[in-house]
């Protein structure tokens, strides 16, 4: 299974109302999720939170487990999708501009990363997923740096990939646009040195 697919116990919506409702339990999930963690929320509070009936979540979400890994899945398809959108950008945006996009993608998901960190850090046997996610993001991050630094060498952008990734989970994990504008400031020295 490829981490962006969904898993296959889930129905899957077929009109606007049914994605619009799916969505919203989704949210309402990782809300849930990161306030309580993933064993105390029931699926009754994540159905009173997203205005569902308890019919309607089981008729999409069979069971809490299915619905973190959806949670989990959508969370990875929308940070991969974020990445992708980055790499085709990145030859033409200027250190400064390719900083700031990499931060501004970090703190758009910052809500689903907490929540799909809460999942991982249970019990709910999704925790294989990350190393999955990462051997996806890995190579992203070595495609970022290489279009904007071609100085480097492949192996000092690999070399580097980790670093500029640890660097991007300060901003999802401190509150404060002091953080953020610390690392975009860090990144766009990074991005501007040749040689």
């Amino acid at each position: 299974m490829s981490i962006t697919a969904t898993p296959a116990a889930v129905r899957a919506p077929k009109r606007q109302r049914g994605h619009l409702r799916v969505a919203a339990i989704l949210e309402a999930a990782g809300e849930l999720f990161q306030e309580k963690g993933y064993d105390a929320a029931t699926m009754t509070e994540i159905a009173a939170r997203s205005k569902t009936a308890i019919g309607s979540l089981y008729r999409f979400f069979p069971s809490k487990e299915l619905l973190a890994e959806a949670l989990m899945e959508e969370y990875a398809a929308r940070l991969l999708e974020e990445m992708d959108a980055v790499i085709a950008r990145t030859e033409r945006l200027s250190p400064r501009q390719l900083a700031e996009s990499l931060v501004a993608y970090r703190l758009a998901l910052k809500d689903r990363r907490r929540a799909a960190l809460a999942l991982l850090e249970s019990a709910s046997g999704i925790a294989g997923k990350r190393d999955r996610l990462r051997r996806e993001i890995l190579p992203r991050m070595v495609r970022i740096i290489a279009q904007a630094r071609p100085d480097l060498t492949p192996a000092r952008a690999e070399a580097m990939a980790p670093v500029v990734l640890h660097l991007l989970k300060a901003v999802s994990e401190y509150d404060g646009a002091s953080v953020a504008a610390d690392v975009t400031d860090l990144l766009t020295v990074y991005f501007s040195r040749e040689g």
